[in-house]
């Protein structure tokens, strides 16, 4: 027996084999129809019998493992079902003779066999005939699974006479020696008359009787035989059928403690699809009643007269722990015969699903361990590949997946062999996705921000790249850029200098052809593929949405009520506002956005990679509000620190608007990176509510720019600032032009003053303003006169005196002006007044009344210019440049 069935379990052994085939040209999708309705006929129960007949079906069995059936009967093909068309009488001589030939493959061992006709209608179809059934179609075909019973209940008539006939001790015949195929070229010449050749008979024949009664539902018999096979087989060392007595042994043990069955779904098909009632199936469940008695106590039908005294002395059979006990034994004897092979592996996988059940899963192990290692013949690729995916299959079934994991990728890799002419690119990718449980990966990069990394991250990316590379030899590009895509993004901690550039590199060669996208990939199969997002590349680590410039921050205008109370409820305070204003808080931002103004969002990133990086169209990903986004390219230097990158866009229409995270485009890939997934970001908020549009003031003087920069009491920013110097005395005219730059009409300008004063202190009456639109001038005076320090000289600095004034302009239009918002433009205006003339001397004349004084003094014209002192009475003084006169 070369073909082994890694589908067995320990209840197949109580099982008929039938076999259903297509004779003829049967097309794939007819015959499966037909079979899925023949093989719903599993289990039939026996009429005036307590017993149940199981069967085992399939569409394709070796002739040569049928030649291994008198060693374990369920391995023997007992009936045949066939399935043609016809459709025309000239026809059907030709098709029975197919039916003929085909029966003559398992002829040996057939019980019995049918053959299932569609298509041909008329006086041949109209002929009662017992083997074959008549179908007009594969439609009107109702009764085919009143045929299979019935052809079951025929299987069971030869079952039951052979079972009969080889239980009933004929001393005076000859009991035959009942052979494997290898071992029939070992027994020419033997003594057939020794005590030890007879032993050897007996005790097969009782193995063999064992099998039947096993099939036949007589769960009882079947332990008393085995267990008698057992010691007649042990008594002559005959081991390899030994073997197969103490696996007999095994399996109906297993039958009688878990009816349920050892195979998963396959096992547990006796209860699916049964003709028998609920609860007729519960009442002659196998072994329901089935307590083991002494040999002596058999009847020729296997039904002991009197069952009440069994119940509960089951000594025949074997505890749960001796089981597997004699499935090591068993296989140990198996693993002495070279031909044996397929007979010990698939004991090894029976004992291992037992195990399953028993959750050991350590010992379960140890048997695939010693299955993984059983030579077989030279095995076909295909066969290959299945005996690796059963052992993945197994491994994961005692719970040891990253041993399931690796076998399942060796049956991958075996697809693609280099000895297959034809490489299966699309069953080795789907087997591959099928390891990635095992290894802890998965293809949602969600998983690989929570905590710490999990598994080997070695065998990760080779398990990656084997995936790009199966995508790209399916010729699924898309898929190869995902993959990719993936690795890069959740493996960068774990790639060397070399290995990122080599990646990237790569990455690039893809995109080249298939650029990268935030779209869901259908996997052969059905699964989806979720999108990649290059939140690494580069790394952002900090997210603050700007405030507008000082001069175009809108401001509300002051109502009665304070800023925090709602107007539109009746109450002053409410718990439930204040707490969800609380809630509200973390996230908003208490600053506006103005519709048509560019906003700025500021993100603090750096490059964790060994090369520079160029990141292409980054830009805003917003909500709330429609957003023109406009993009920025940047280039990071290799391993940058942490880099200030501003992003810009213009809010177009108002609302709340909450900036969900950026977009970019590195290596060819476009990627949506969302806030919410970027671990260890901090942020001070993302949303931000918009006002409508103001207009927008730009403010140019007649008098140069200063850098000395004013900053007003009320902590205010000036918007622009202007300086000049001038003489006690000397007056210059200050042209202020006003351009409305924004897209929407000024409709109310408000023109305000302010001085400061410094420590030198200047006393001002007045400040004189001259503008077409509305006045509102409050000149406020703060000075505080300090006397000049003693003995200071012309031109010595503690001369110049300053003056510090602000201008502000007050605006408002369009919508916003609407909604009670405006702007404040402020104009910061710093003068240097230096003395124009000095009283260098001072003295007096003698009075000549009482009524007046002579006061005589020197004055000097420090400046550079001519300038006349008037004095009381309209006297002009005329002083030249550095002239002194009394």
């Amino acid at each position: 027996m070369s073909v082994p069935d890694y589908m067995q379990c320990a209840e197949d052994h109580q099982t008929l084999l039938v076999v259903v085939q297509p004779v003829g040209i049967v097309s794939e999708e007819n015959f499966f129809k037909i079979y899925k309705r023949i093989s719903s006929v599993s289990q039939i129960s026996v009429r005036d019998s307590q017993r149940v007949l199981y069967i085992r079906y399939r569409h394709h069995y070796p002739p040569e493992n049928n030649e291994w059936g008198d060693f374990q009967t369920h391995r023997k093909v007992v009936g045949l079902i066939t399935i043609t068309d016809c459709f025309s009488a000239k026809d059907w001589p030709q098709t029975f003779e197919k039916f003929h030939v085909q029966k003559e493959i398992y002829g040996s061992t057939l019980y019995d066999s049918r053959l299932f006709v569609f298509g041909l209608q008329g006086e041949i179809a109209e002929q009662p005939r017992t083997d074959v059934a008549f179908y007009p179609n594969y439609e009107d075909c109702q009764t085919v699974e009143k045929r299979i019973e019935d052809f079951v209940e025929s299987l069971f008539i030869v079952l039951e006479s052979k079972r009969l006939d080889r239980a009933t001790d004929k001393s005076g015949d000859k009991i035959p020696l009942l052979c494997v195929p290898f071992e029939k070229k070992d027994f020419v010449g033997l003594d057939t008359d020794s005590r030890h050749y007879k032993k050897r008979c007996q005790g097969r024949m009782r193995k063999h009787v064992g099998d039947l009664c096993l099939q036949a539902g007589m769960l009882q018999d079947s332990l008393v035989h085995y267990h008698m096979s057992v010691e007649l087989l042990r008594s002559v060392n005959d081991f390899l059928w030994l073997g197969a007595a103490l696996e007999g042994l095994c399996s109906a043990s297993v039958i009688y403690h878990y009816p349920g069955g050892t195979g998963g779904k396959t096992g547990a098909r006796r209860f699916q699809g049964s003709s028998l009632p609920a609860e007729a199936a519960n009442r002659h469940r196998p072994g329901a009643q089935e307590v083991l008695i002494d040999p002596g106590a058999l009847t020729s039908n296997g039904i002991n007269p009197d069952t009440s005294a069994e119940i509960g002395r089951a000594k025949n059979c074997l505890s749960p722990e001796d089981i597997i006990d004699k499935y090591k034994e068993a296989i140990s004897y198996y693993s002495k015969y070279k031909s044996a092979g397929v007979i010990e592996l698939e004991a090894c996988v029976k004992a291992v699903r037992v195990l399953a059940i028993q959750k050991r899963s350590m010992e379960a192990s140890e048997f695939l361990q010693n299955a993984v290692y059983i030579n077989l013949r030279q095995l076909s690729e295909e066969e290959k590949i299945q005996r690796y995916s059963i052992l993945s299959e197994l491994y994961e079934l005692i719970g040891f997946h990253r041993k399931s994991a690796f076998f399942k990728r060796v049956a991958a890799m075996q697809c693609v062999a280099p000895s297959i002419s034809e490489p299966g690119w699309r069953a080795c990718y789907k087997l591959l996705l099928e390891t990635l449980p095992g290894y802890s990966l998965s293809l949602d990069p969600k998983d690989f921000s929570k905590g710490t990394h999990r598994g080997w991250a070695a065998v990760q990316m080779r398990l990656l790249h084997e995936l790009v590379y199966a995508s790209r030899r399916m010729g699924n590009p898309a898929l190869s850029v995902r993959h990719l895509s993936f690795l890069l993004q959740t493996m960068l901690d774990f790639l060397s200098d070399q290995e990122k550039k080599d990646v990237t590199q790569s990455l690039e060669n893809y995109t080249c052809k298939c650029p990268g996208t935030m779209e869901l990939l259908t996997l052969p199969g059905g699964p989806t593929l979720p999108p990649v997002p290059f939140t690494k590349l580069p790394i952002v680590r900090r997210v603050k949405l700007l405030n507008l410039p000082a001069s175009l921050r809108p401001r509300k205008m002051k109502s009665l009520l304070g800023p925090n109370v709602s107007t539109k409820s009746p109450f002053i305070y409410s718990p439930i506002i204040a707490h969800n204003c609380g809630e509200e808080r973390n996230k908003k931002i208490d600053f506006q956005w103005v519709q048509g103004d560019v906003c700025e969002v500021q993100l603090m990133v750096y490059n964790p990679m060994p090369f520079e990086l160029r990141v292409e169209n980054m830009g805003l990903l917003t909500s709330g509000v429609e957003f023109e986004s406009l993009p920025a390219a940047l280039s990071l230097p290799a391993e940058s620190g942490l880099y200030p990158v501003t992003l810009v866009g213009v809010p177009q229409t108002t609302g709340t608007i909450t900036v969900n995270g950026y977009h970019t485009m590195v290596f060819g890939v476009f990627s949506d990176c969302l806030l919410d997934n970027l671990p260890g970001v901090k942020t001070s908020g993302s949303t931000v509510e918009v006002i409508p549009a103001l207009p927008r003031l730009q403010i140019s003087t007649s008098l140069p720019r200063s850098a000395h920069s004013l900053q007003p009491s009320s902590g205010d920013e000036t918007s622009t600032n202007v300086s000049v110097q001038l003489y006690n005395g000397e007056t210059q005219q200050l042209v202020i032009k006003l351009e409305n730059i924004g897209m929407e009409p000024l409709e109310k300008l408000e023109v305000t003053s302010k001085i400061l004063t410094t420590k030198d202190g200047i006393s001002v009456s007045g400040f004189p303003l001259c503008s077409p639109f509305r006045q509102v001038v409050r000149p406020r005076v703060e000075s505080k006169p300090v006397n000049p320090p003693e003995g200071s000289k012309p031109g010595d600095p503690s001369h110049v005196k300053t003056l510090e004034a602000i201008l502000n302009f007050k605006y408002s239009g369009g919508p916003g002006h609407v909604e009670g918002y405006y702007r404040n433009l402020s104009l910061g205006l710093h003068v240097e007044a230096e003395p124009s003339v000095f009283f260098t001397r001072v003295s007096t004349l003698p009075a000549t009344s009482t009524r007046q004084c002579h006061l005589l003094l020197d004055v000097f014209n420090s400046t550079e210019h001519e300038l006349t002192v008037s004095a009381r009475g309209n006297e002009e003084l005329i002083l030249h440049a550095g002239e002194c006169q009394r």
